[in-house]
């Protein structure tokens, strides 16, 4: 997903307006978590970029999705451009040697 979204309409509650991005990014991240994973992959992946208005687009984590859209919002920015690609990930195999010991 590559869009830009418009955080004021006319005749539309600005919550409204948040509510329903907010509601479209996260339905577009189900949906590409239910695509059946290819062969010798573990789960997917998402490398995302977010921008205000007409700034150039920073790489962020997928977990500060939300909290990136509310700090545009606060900022009573127009716009923001958000980019979520999906890619392939695997993971990383345990080290049979980094087992934790408990002290008594």
């Amino acid at each position: 997903m590559k869009k830009r979204f418009k955080l004021s309409a006319e005749n539309k509650n600005p919550e409204r307006v948040l509510d329903s991005i907010k509601y479209e990014i996260r339905k577009y991240i189900k949906r590409e978590k239910r695509k059946p994973l290819p062969e010798g992959v573990d789960f997917w992946k998402f490398e995302c970029k977010f921008a205000k208005d007409d700034e150039t687009p920073v790489e962020i984590d997928f977990l500060d999705i939300t909290k990136c859209i509310n700090e545009a919002a606060a900022d009573e920015c127009e716009s923001f451009y958000m980019e979520i690609i999906s890619t392939q990930g695997v993971k990383a195999p345990k080290e049979e040697g980094s087992e934790v010991l408990e002290e008594i």
